[in-house]
């Protein structure tokens, strides 16, 4: 903007700041200088890493970074089943599952093998990264540590149904590292991640299907006995149930005092964990929603086995806009900057634009793609039922 100068004289406010010797000066643009480097570098190797499902422990499946809006194939990688399972970035490597009972590490530029560790069985879930170690469930309920850089087994635990989501962290920041892991046994698992032994557990009326979501001392997650459960994470203890009115398969979005998420009887609710009351339900067709949501400052996004992406009003669940595919979507949708990434059944892996659902790109894989978005470093990282991994980004 360019000022009248008669304007620009007469407006301009004076100023006083007080004398700084040179040293001084000095050294506070030195702090300066060296404070938004430290900010920037953390800012980088945030949007580089996604270490868990969803990528926070909240599980709100929003990226830090951007993607390309016309990202292209760098690499993939074929494993000996199809895969379900969603990924780990971090240090440089991709971790993720295989229903031919392995996880592999590979090479995050190259997509090379660096090592896969047999499990047993299926492996489902999507692994957590922390401290350094893999942690991961297969079909048989067995629940893994995995040294990240050798692929060796640290330590593994035993439950009595199969595990199919991820692991959470559930630790306070200056406490030992501790772990959730649900089970079809109908128990939440909280362990010590330095050697597996339970910590607490708890006990529902039917299947955890999803991740739990942690923040402010407390994990919520919903179950196939149809309740949202609220618990303290430093013992387990119950703090609220709340009737979600039919099954939930999907993990549950934790923002705020609210819950997000999807049931088996063709509704999506947001909650007040507070209170226990709905805050708003949204239904379209009789279809049940099987992923999880993204969940942004303003918008909620989710797909459902009607075939259908769905943009919600966060404050009152009011519909913005719709996507159709050609097929179911289990994959559970991530936000990277102004980008919607998710999969389908109809084989696509598709980028909308968020302000309007309009299609950017897509990418066809020719089989049902279920595994969930992982996104760092401005890449796309995602399983498919034809046994492969793929990873998209820049030219």
């Amino acid at each position: 903007m360019f000022w009248p100068a008669d304007i620009h004289l007469m407006q301009r406010p004076k100023m006083h700041f007080p004398a700084l010797p040179a040293r001084g000066v000095l050294a506070l643009f030195i702090w300066l200088a060296n404070a938004a480097l430290r900010a920037s570098e953390a800012a980088s190797s945030s949007a580089a890493e996604w270490t868990m499902f969803r990528g926070n422990p909240a599980l709100t499946g929003v990226a830090s970074g951007s993607v390309p809006d016309n990202p292209v194939l760098l690499w993939s990688f074929k494993t000996g089943g199809p895969v379900k399972s969603s990924a780990a970035i971090g240090g440089g490597r991709v971790f993720i599952g295989s229903d031919d009972g392995q996880v592999y590490a590979l090479d995050f530029v190259s997509g090379k093998k660096i090592w896969a560790f047999k499990t047993g069985s299926a492996v489902l879930a999507p692994p957590l990264l922390a401290d350094g170690t893999v942690f991961v469930g297969n079909s048989d309920g067995m629940f893994f540590a995995i040294d990240a850089k050798s692929g060796q087994q640290l330590w593994k635990h035993e439950t009595e149904g199969k595990i199919v989501a991820s692991a959470s962290i559930a630790s306070a920041k200056d406490g030992p590292l501790r772990l959730l892991a649900g089970s079809y046994d109908f128990k939440l698992y909280c362990l010590a991640a330095s050697n597996g032994s339970a910590v607490w557990s708890y006990e529902t009326g039917n299947y955890i299907n999803g991740s739990c979501a942690v923040a402010d001392g407390r994990t919520v997650f919903g179950g196939c006995d149809a309740l949202l459960h609220v618990l303290s994470l430093a013992d387990g203890r119950k703090i609220r149930e709340i009737d979600a009115g039919a099954y939930i398969a999907a993990s549950v979005v934790l923002a705020g005092d609210r819950a997000y998420f999807g049931h088996y009887e063709n509704e999506f609710l947001c909650v007040d964990i507070a209170s226990g009351a709905v805050a708003w339900r949204y239904r379209d067709l009789d279809f049940p929603y099987m992923a999880s949501a993204a969940v942004t400052a303003d918008r909620v996004v989710f797909g459902g086995f009607d075939k259908v992406m769905h943009c919600l009003e966060r404050s009152n669940g009011t519909n913005l806009w719709k996507f159709a595919t050609r097929g179911k979507i289990e994959s559970s949708a991530v936000v990277a900057g102004g980008h919607v990434v998710f999969g389908s059944d109809d084989g696509n892996v598709y980028m909308l634009a968020l302000q309007d659902g309009k299609k950017l790109w897509s990418y066809d894989l020719g089989q049902p793609v279920v595994s969930s978005p992982a996104v760092a470093a401005e890449k796309i990282v995602m399983g498919c039922d034809d046994g492969s991994v793929y990873c998209f980004g820049k030219k």
